[in-house]
């Protein structure tokens, strides 16, 4: 039973809270009133419309949608994006050979891992025929790579091979982290190695070609076609526009910037190529280091010349030629090039970027091919640099086999090497065991001048006699009152200038 005292209470709250209800209602009006007045103002200053001001509110009306954004956020976003390995698993797939073939592959592919950064957690393999055409390994074994994945807190699979567009595609989607192939990763190292503008253009020209055939974007993003202008006709509204899918134009773009970078590349080239010529003209012979990556070419030509270039125990830390002058025992000055390392398997799109580079090889007198004694199967290096000596042309060009790091290296493996190695040298860059004989080797085996002269060059001519000591190999010389007289072998150009000054025969 409700007392009576309570219900002038219950009235005075029921009345106060229509009060507070009418007033909210008041300002609910008189806000609502106010924005008219506000949006009329703007419609009218003067008689006129202000359409600036109204432009302007709508801006400010614009509202962010949340999640809607496909930025970054999917694992197959286009794959021009920078490189980030951080914790990895390697997987390969042995076709042929043996057991330790396959083991010493995904042993170079972990220290080509550890170059671009990353930490290898683990590394596996399986025996098949041919790699699977739609996951590289196929689903079973996919499908245990990612619970392998989900057990090290792997965030990058990286596979010894190229893959094609398809199976990395496949792939990820089934080890939902980022799938990065062979020739991925050595581009990526390339890209971190390249110091000079040449080599930084080669390397971008690589890494698009290698990005063409795998652009690929989130959902239908890239693949949306807008096309067809007329009114009639056609696929009806929001399907009329320019005609090129988004994929269609990013791939446009990236091959007017391979052209744009061709020519670039084509202009530095001919830079080095006049100074090619420079040294041609002054016969000045070319000794061009080449062999496997991390062979220890670059500490060799520090040895060789005092170059001072940088050596790092680390795969292609070299990617821009360095040419050094330098002296044989006898006197002979010659040119030494450092050329960028090759790999096994190396990318064909590397190759065609760094031909360039590689013309060093091609173009000199004698190539030094020099072999990683302590490594465990050096055979292995020496085929994968003879097949990119190969592709560049330089076949024909004499070689000795210097088999480096001789003091870490097992005898056997020194022996055969020795052995099997028609023209080969054992040395240790390091300690400098075996340079002198190295040395003498270049020396025998530079291309010799060609003609005999005898003359007695005047005094006033010594840039001549300079010359002779320079370009040729001096046999004897006399200081006479007249002048110098010289026996050499020099060549043919030389010989000319030299034949003003035959001695008369007494």
């Amino acid at each position: 039973m409700t007392s009576s005292s309570s219900l002038p209470q219950d009235a005075h709250d029921a009345r106060s809270a229509t009060e507070n209800a009418t007033e909210s209602l008041t300002e609910g009006l008189r806000a609502d009133a106010l924005m008219e007045e506000d949006v009329a103002w703007s419609f009218e200053i003067d008689g006129e419309r202000d359409g600036e001001q109204l432009d302007r509110s709508e801006r400010a009306a614009l509202r962010r949608v949340a999640g809607l954004s496909t930025e970054l956020e999917d694992v197959t976003e286009v794959e021009y994006r920078q490189l980030r390995l951080e914790r990895v698993v390697l997987v390969g797939v042995w076709t042929s050979g043996t057991v330790q073939d396959a083991e010493n592959s995904l042993a170079e592919l972990a220290a080509l891992a550890e170059t671009a950064g990353a930490q290898v957690l683990d590394a596996v393999f399986q025996r098949r025929d041919k790699p699977d055409p739609a996951t590289y390994i196929g689903s079973g074994k996919a499908l245990q790579l990612r619970d392998l994945v989900v057990e090290t807190g792997a965030d990058t699979v990286v596979c010894d091979g190229e893959l094609s567009p398809g199976q990395l595609i496949h792939l990820e989607d089934v080890v939902k982290v980022k799938v990065v192939d062979r020739t991925a990763l050595i581009l990526d190292i390339f890209a971190q190695h390249a110091k000079s503008r040449e080599g930084k253009a080669q390397v971008s020209l690589a890494q698009m070609q290698y990005m063409l055939p795998r652009l690929r974007g989130w959902g239908q993003s890239l693949s949306r076609q807008m096309g067809g202008g007329g009114t009639s006709g056609g696929g009806g509204m929001a399907t009329r526009g320019p005609g090129e899918t988004k994929i269609e134009t990013d791939r446009r773009r990236i091959r007017e910037k391979m052209a744009k970078m061709r020519r670039e590349i084509a202009e530095m080239k001919t830079g080095r190529d006049l100074k090619r010529q420079e040294r041609r003209r002054n016969k000045v012979p070319s000794v061009a280091i080449a062999g496997y990556t991390n062979a220890g070419k670059s500490s060799l030509l520090n040895r060789l010349t005092g170059a001072g270039v940088l050596v790092e125990n680390a795969l292609f830390a070299t990617l821009d030629p360095t040419v050094r002058r330098a002296e044989t025992p006898s006197g002979r000055v010659y040119t030494l090039a450092d050329t960028v390392g090759f790999v096994r398997h190396l990318p064909h799109h590397l190759v065609e970027a760094f031909r360039s580079t590689m013309e060093e090889v091609g173009d000199s007198d004698l190539i030094l091919h020099v072999v990683d004694g302590a490594h465990p199967v050096p055979e292995e290096q020496l085929a994968a640099v003879r097949e990119v000596i190969r592709e560049v042309g330089a076949t024909d060009v004499p070689e000795i086999v210097v088999i480096n790091k001789a003091d870490a290296a097992d005898p056997l493996v020194l022996q055969r090497l020795l052995r099997n190695e028609k023209h080969a040298i054992a040395v240790s860059a390091r300690t400098g065991a075996g340079i002198d004989e190295l040395l003498a080797l270049i020396d025998s085996e530079l291309p010799r001048p060609s003609v005999s002269v005898e003359a007695l060059v005047p005094y006033t001519q010594g840039g001549l006699v300079s010359r002779v000591h320079a370009e040729g190999e001096v046999v004897s010389e006399e200081h006479t009152s007249e002048g110098t007289l010289i026996k050499a072998r020099v060549n043919e150009e030389l010989a000319a200038e030299l034949a003003a000054f035959v001695p008369a025969v007494h």
